[in-house]
């Protein structure tokens, strides 16, 4: 039997007679199946109505971009690998406490009993639930978070632990650089994780080699690469900021560790304000501890050699904790103040105007919750709570975000809690360092303002406390912006504080950046130009995107 041969002239005929209009109808037949396959894949995929929506109108306004970015970027892929990483830490850690009895998931029943399932929420996805006797303080001025941090630094004994978004190594931030290359230096076990993307001037950076040159374990957080692209996501980004010092004393809040007199001083929207919690407790199970399993997970989640170094700590370890006491009732001797108010911080420089806040009392047995959340980890497990809280408020909400972009559920909540009664503000800075975010925020006005909310833009720089006040007895604190990628995209962490003395620090802290803000009134929005709005409405579109 002859072999079967291929006619290549018969072929070549083909594709010669082809004229430009047949390549053509073939390459459009080819666009409308792909355009076809990926709008199937978004509907199918993605479960926010606003995502799909966005991403849609993405690819069919711009076919190619918008079909690489959705492969690039469309779906929270935090990659395979780090994935099963993250599940065997978090399964090192959690063996390790079932060994040495430490119950992370109690305390549900020392809630009221309206705060209990808001709490549960947390619990079921977390595993953390809420810890009692609490030593907590507010510091609300950068100079007093960095005095507090180094004089704890240069204090530690046996273990530190820092986990930011953004270390930026200029101004103050070089003395907490020298104060943890002493520590590490007499013996102190030290270890700092940094966003990748967030910190790459740190990276890059003389001060980067001189912690490693003094013995400080430095890691990079989900670190970016062409390669790495495609198989998990790029701009899913490790956005906590916490510090563990020797297991007992814990820092949280919106305070990354960076100098604001030196940060982004070429925005043009002044100085960055943030605040910070400082907590001890003399409890073995506390939020201290959750933050310290939080970020031994996330570091043994960076590489197999993390892992393995954390599967050997983790098998000797022993409970050694509070070999000295926690306390911190001397903090407000050792806060210098600024200026020449005796019982104030000031901010200095922030542009035009000058915040001056009462210095905050330490608070005793305060009882509170951590909520990590991670994409593909703990589902929404912050926005959720938030939206419930929104529900369930009576009398006031009052929220502090530099980046508010919410969807469609939560701006409609903040509404509907406006429109019975609820006392809704929310406080936001009147510039922000993002041209898209600040117009696809204000798109959102209108509606709110209609529903009785109060908008309060703040002129004192850019606020980036991220506060959420519900009545007088419970309060988010971290690091969740009120939008999209901090609810759905980055690695975040918030507090939830359930007593009422240490709720009303934040509210009063809150209270002041009010006497610092121009209030937006209803009438001066609805006479802004026609394109102005729609710009705003356009933005708003791709706000899930942002």
């Amino acid at each position: 039997m002859p072999e079967a041969s291929i006619d290549t002239s018969t072929i070549k005929h083909t594709f010669t007679t082809w004229s430009w209009g047949d390549f053509a109808g073939l390459g459009l037949v080819l666009h409308v199946v792909l355009m076809i396959v990926m709008t199937l894949r978004i509907v199918s995929v993605q479960r926010n109505i606003g995502v799909s929506i966005a991403w849609v109108a993405v690819l069919y306004t711009l076919p190619l971009f918008g079909f690489i970015a959705y492969i690039l970027l469309g779906e929270p892929m935090i990659g395979r690998r780090y994935r099963e990483r993250v599940d065997q830490a978090s399964l090192l850690m959690n063996d390790m406490a079932r060994r040495e009895h430490l119950v992370f998931d109690q305390g549900q029943d020392l809630l009221p009993l309206n705060y209990r399932g808001v709490s549960q929420i947390g619990t079921r996805w977390t595993g953390l639930g809420v810890f009692p006797d609490h030593k907590m303080q507010l510091l609300t001025e950068s100079n007093a978070i960095f005095q507090s941090l180094i004089e704890d630094i240069n204090a530690a004994q046996r273990i530190i632990l820092m986990e930011f978004y953004i270390v930026y190594p200029k101004g103050q931030v070089l003395e907490v650089i020298e104060a943890l290359s002493a520590a590490a230096e007499r013996g102190v076990e030290c270890h700092v994780l940094a966003d990748s993307v967030g910190s790459f001037s740190f990276f890059n950076s003389s001060a980067h080699r001189t912690l490693e040159r003094a013995g400080v374990f430095v890691h990079q957080s989900l670190p970016v690469g062409l390669f790495k692209t495609l198989f998990k996501r790029s701009d899913l980004r490790n956005h906590r900021k916490m510090v563990i010092i020797d297991e007992h004393i814990g820092y949280i809040g919106s305070f990354n560790l960076v100098d604001p007199r030196f940060f982004k001083q070429n925005k043009n929207v002044g100085q960055w304000i943030d605040v910070a919690i400082r907590t001890t407790s003399r409890h073995s199970i506390s939020i201290t501890m959750a933050m310290a399993k939080v970020i031994a997970t996330d570091i043994g989640a960076e590489n197999n050699d993390n892992l393995h170094a954390l599967n050997q700590r983790v098998n000797s370890y022993t409970r050694r904790l509070y070999v000295m006491d926690p306390t911190i009732n001397d903090l407000n001797s050792r806060v210098k103040v600024l200026g020449d108010h005796a019982d104030y911080h000031k901010q200095p420089d922030i542009g035009s105007t000058s915040i001056i806040i009462p210095r905050m009392p330490v608070v005793e047995g305060v009882l509170a919750q951590l909520i990590p959340s991670a994409p593909q980890v703990t589902a929404h497990v912050i926005y959720n709570t938030l939206v419930t809280v929104v529900h369930r408020a009576n009398k006031r909400i009052r929220i502090t975000t530099p980046y508010f972009v919410p969807d469609e559920a939560l701006s409609g909540a903040l509404a509907i809690a406006a429109k019975r009664g609820v006392e809704v503000t929310l406080i936001v800075p009147e510039k922000v360092d993002s041209f898209l975010v600040q117009h696809a925020s204000q798109a959102c006005y209108q509606e709110l303002l209609e529903a009785g909310v109060t908008i309060a833009l703040f002129k004192g720089g850019l606020l980036h406390a991220k506060t959420v006040v519900i009545d007088d007895d419970y309060c988010l604190f971290g690091t969740v912006n009120i939008d999209q990628r901090s609810f759905y995209l980055n690695m975040e962490v918030s507090l939830a504080i359930y007593t009422p003395a240490m709720v009303a620090q934040v509210a009063d802290c809150q209270e002041v950046y009010l006497q610092n803000c121009r209030y937006l009134g209803l009438e001066e929005w609805r006479q802004r130009h026609g394109a102005e709005r729609l710009f705003d409405n356009v933005v708003r579109l791709f706000s899930p995107l942002l």
